[in-house]
């Protein structure tokens, strides 16, 4: 071919997807409305890691520590015409370590003596699949399952907008960005395989996180004495 003709087109515009995210006090009103549910565990697991549905339903007691107060993310659970799947997450970085905060690791250890008592109760009926996040009988959550008989009513019972569960992800993202943390970290605590994707996908944090920044400037060059460190601080 005498010229290229791909380079006469015109690549398409890259569509601006608005990141739609729970306030502190939605998040909070979920939580509240999710306390000593089964289901727990799940929503705070969610807003306090941002693990994608997939990810929290792949979930397996294998994969947490909660003497070290850490988990895998191991697995991602989806529905294909085969039915429900058991795959890699998407990503090799994904593939991650999740350090847990001391909620997160009560909940969990909560959510195991229910699950202890599940097991009890099902007896010859439970099918152990090593699941934290399981059905009543200890098989894969059907995901949808999860969206219109859990998520959906506990949104209602929040008094909270229809949101997607996604957004849960986005909540933790952009709740840790407010409070001051290196976007690095959120990166690699939701997976992300670049920086950059954590910046332009929360990019409406950036004029916030500025603002920090200039205040912080103040400190060095303005002759203020920075906030010493307190003893349990580390």
């Amino acid at each position: 071919m005498p010229r290229n003709v791909v380079a006469l087109a015109r690549p398409p515009r890259k569509a601006h997807v608005e990141i739609v995210a729970l306030s502190v006090e939605q998040a909070r009103a979920l939580l509240a409305a999710a306390a000593s549910s089964r289901f727990e565990a799940l929503f705070i697991l969610a807003l306090k890691t941002g693990m994608r549905r997939g990810e929290l339903l792949a979930l397996r007691w294998d994969d947490v520590d909660l003497d070290k107060g850490m988990l895998q993310v191991r697995g991602t659970l989806r529905r294909t015409r085969e039915g429900l799947t058991f795959g890699t997450p998407k990503t090799a970085a994904s593939r991650r370590k999740v350090v847990l905060s001391p909620t997160s690791m009560a909940a969990l250890r909560r959510h195991q003596v229910r699950q202890d008592e599940e097991r009890r109760t099902a007896g010859d009926l439970w099918q152990d699949f090593g699941l934290v996040l399981p059905n009543t009988v200890g098989r894969p959550m059907e995901p949808r399952d999860l969206l219109s008989d859990v998520y959906r009513p506990l949104l209602k019972r929040a008094g909270l907008p229809p949101v997607t569960f996604h957004a849960l992800r986005h909540t933790a993202a952009t709740l840790l960005l407010a409070e001051g943390e290196h976007p690095k970290v959120v990166q690699e605590l939701l997976g992300h395989a670049q920086v950059s994707i954590t910046l332009d996908r929360y990019s409406h944090m950036t004029p916030r996180l500025m603002s920090n920044a200039a205040a912080l400037m103040d400190r060095p060059l303005d002759g203020e004495e920075p906030s010493s460190p307190t003893p349990d601080s580390g």
